[in-house]
């Protein structure tokens, strides 16, 4: 009996307002109840769970702060549509609890870029280009500065997504996106070159759009990429150490 009891922990029941929070998200998450759909006022949710109140406003509560669930303006609970950022955050944290690698990081990345510029060369408006343009000559002014150009590289392939109009492409960048300013930041002080590298490739993927042309946007795309590894590497970096050890700036 002993050797038994030891193969097994101890179960923990489920907190009631949990259930409440996961039964809800789980009509959400099938498209029984969409964006705006009216869920009841609390009262009515604890008639149909057959719990008290504070449980159901605990389960509302887990709901809200992930933004599944708002109330509008006469309080009434409705379901919401979780913002890009709230949802980025939260997958890039298991990211982290998951101690994926730079490597990792970099060959994801790779993946979901060249998909990424395809739609992008196909679907870029003249505003969009412009926009990037602006970027660039921002990118260019603080060139010096690695926190600034590492902060405009990230705006820049922000917005290189969204003229692409994907949004499961744009989501399933957004948590990766998180981790890599500070990467991009070691990079730089990889090679003297980097912030100047790093520009010609901005400015080659803009030409890509402005051409039409896919081939030579993922010629570029990789060629970018593969700086940034190359730059990871030179600033002394092990591509398969966890991404959250990436802290401290080397000395240039």
């Amino acid at each position: 009996m002993s050797e038994a009891a030891e193969k097994f922990t101890r179960l923990t029941p489920v907190p009631a307002y949990q259930m409440v929070a996961e039964a809800i998200e789980r009509e959400i998450l099938s498209g029984r109840l969409r964006p705006g759909d009216p869920i009841g006022t609390e009262a009515d949710l604890v008639r149909q769970f057959g719990v008290n109140r504070s449980t159901v406003r605990e389960g509302i509560r887990l709901l809200e702060h992930g933004g599944l669930v708002h109330r509008d303006s006469s309080r009434r609970l409705a379901v919401g549509l979780p913002h890009y950022d709230r949802l980025a955050s939260r997958a890039s944290r298991a990211l982290i609890l998951h101690q994926v690698s730079f490597r990792e990081l970099w060959e994801a990345t790779m993946a979901l870029s060249l998909a990424s510029i395809e739609l992008a060369v196909e679907r870029a408006t003249p505003e969009e280009i412009a926009a990037l343009e602006v970027n660039i000559a921002a990118t260019e002014r603080d060139q010096d500065d690695h926190a600034a150009v590492a902060a405009y590289d990230s705006e820049f392939h922000l917005l290189l997504e969204k003229t692409g109009r994907n949004r499961v492409l744009e989501l399933a960048r957004e948590p990766s996106n998180m981790l890599i300013y500070p990467t991009t930041h070691v990079a730089l002080h990889g090679t003297e070159q980097g912030a100047r590298r790093l520009i010609e490739a901005h400015r080659m993927l803009v030409e890509s759009l402005k051409s039409r042309d896919k081939e030579m946007a993922k010629l570029w795309t990789r060629r970018h990429l593969n700086d940034w590894r190359k730059g990871f590497e030179k600033a002394g970096m092990d591509l398969d150490q966890p991404v959250d050890l990436v802290t401290a700036i080397p000395n240039t």
